[in-house]
């Protein structure tokens, strides 16, 4: 698994890429949460447009980031899964507390 961080006004955009699973999890959870202190983050998109595979590991990570930024008032939103990776987020019931777009364009404005 290979993370990129950008920032975009006060939205830290993590774009993944490869297989979110029960071994990359934890390093993850690691760097997003360092970069999330680091930076003093409130709004969080987790670009999945190149994320190939993702099992329940991965959703762990996405809703303790966003239970870290829920505490701060802040936001998490997932942009761009592939149908597989997408339709692992809507059995979790996932979508009910984390929005999803299209795009971190639609992201960001609407974050």
């Amino acid at each position: 698994m290979e993370l990129n961080f950008s920032k975009v006004d006060n939205n830290l955009v993590v774009a993944l890429t490869g297989e979110l699973d029960h071994h990359s999890a934890e390093e993850i959870r690691v760097k997003v949460d360092d970069r999330i202190d680091r930076d003093g983050i409130n709004n969080l998109v987790f670009d999945f447009s190149r994320v190939t595979f993702m099992d329940s590991s991965g959703i762990g990570m996405v809703i303790g980031r966003y239970k870290r930024l829920s505490i701060r008032k802040g936001k998490v939103s997932v942009v761009a899964a592939n149908k597989n990776v997408k339709r692992v987020f809507e059995l979790s019931g996932m979508f009910k507390i984390i929005n999803y777009y299209e795009s971190i364009n639609d992201a960001i404005k609407c974050g």
